[in-house]
């Protein structure tokens, strides 16, 4: 019998794995690859060129339908598409601007509003071809102007945390409605480095946008394992807003010497860093009965970033790790064998008739 799942997987996320050698040289080498790691779905950078033009796809069904073929015959589907690296330029606060100019094409760099509007026309592209590929989620990063001032020291005046995210509001609100027009949801990975990093930032941006229905979440433990939070009870709160997931483990291990802030250290030295699947201390578990529990139907991806282990192992033991989460939903009650009686008697059973 096939296992129906209202949640799809294992995906993996390909911008940590594409290069410049095989097998992660070019798109159909690396979704060939994950086809044989045991992957079901691929999300795929949308600023990498090796995998993907992002104009053209916006602009060419043909386009789009030969690149869901390929993956197709090489043993997965697109399951999103990403412009985390476009999104971080929506919002660069000037102490970032050398940074980040990198996430940009060379003629941009050192030009921040031209930069700016480069990164706003890719998300309004992305939105285009998410459609065109037949996808219901897109992600991204929210680009920060308040992150400099995360610290209240020195106090910040008033307002100013206020202004920043009404500022990013702005910014976001005609992407968002180019999304809703294509009918795609505008997923945020909270992130640390981003005005969109936990449940009340996130709640900031979403009264600057009016609510709008676009915007939404992409959830991801690791962030919120480095910061202390607690996981679980955020799916509890935000279940409605959260559209994708990156299956990614993390570790926080506090010390004498450095907590949260990490200190500078190196991510091998910090106390809060990022592990291969079942390396970590996020419980799975917990997550994936909570989004089973409030029915996520979205794409279970894998994001491997760990500073101890080799990438390939790290994907080869992903696809079963995820897999052997997931949880099938049942088709009837498990007490049904008792019967509840006919509905029609049910004052007779309260004593009424």
């Amino acid at each position: 019998m096939t296992q129906q799942y209202g949640m799809r997987g294992p995906a993996v996320f390909l911008a940590q794995f594409m290069g410049d050698t095989a097998p992660f040289d070019t798109l159909d080498n690396a979704a060939r690859w994950m086809a044989a790691a045991g992957y079901k779905g691929i999300q795929v950078p949308s600023n990498d060129p090796r995998c993907m033009d992002l104009a053209l796809a916006a602009d060419s069904q043909d386009y789009c339908d030969e690149l869901a073929g390929r993956c197709r015959e090489a043993g997965v589907e697109i399951s999103e598409l990403s412009t985390h690296l476009q999104g971080q330029l929506v919002a660069v606060h000037p102490a970032y601007d050398a940074a980040f100019d990198n996430f940009a094409p060379p003629a941009l760099r050192g030009k921040p509003a031209e930069r700016q509007a480069w990164a706003v026309d890719q998300l309004k592209l992305a939105a285009k071809a998410s459609r065109r590929l037949g996808l219901k989620a897109h992600a991204t990063f929210s680009g920060a102007l308040a992150w400099p001032f995360i610290y209240p020291w020195p106090q910040r005046p008033a307002g100013l945390v206020e202004e920043a995210f009404a500022e990013l509001g702005r910014r976001w609100l005609p992407i968002l409605d180019a999304f809703e027009e294509e009918g795609v949801d505008l997923c945020y990975e909270l992130h640390p480095g981003e005005d969109l990093h936990d449940g009340l930032t996130f709640e900031r941006f979403l009264d600057a946008v009016g609510g709008h229905k676009r915007a939404n979440i992409l959830y991801d433990p690791s962030h919120f394992v480095l910061q202390a939070m607690d996981y679980l009870q955020f799916i509890d709160i935000y279940h409605d807003r959260i559209k994708m997931f990156h299956v990614k483990d993390a570790e926080f291990n506090p010390t004498g010497k450095a907590g949260v802030y990490g200190g500078y250290a190196d991510w091998v030295d910090r106390p809060g860093r990022f592990r291969s699947l079942g390396d970590g201390q996020v419980d799975f578990t917990g997550i994936f009965s909570r989004l089973t529990q409030y029915g996520y139907d979205g794409w279970a991806v894998l994001e491997w970033e760990c500073c101890l282990k080799h990438p390939e192992d790290g994907a080869r033991e992903g696809a079963p790790f995820i897999e052997a989460h997931m949880i099938r939903r049942p088709e009837r009650a498990f007490d049904d064998f008792a019967g509840g009686g006919d509905p029609a008697n049910n004052r007779r059973w309260l004593g009424l008739d």
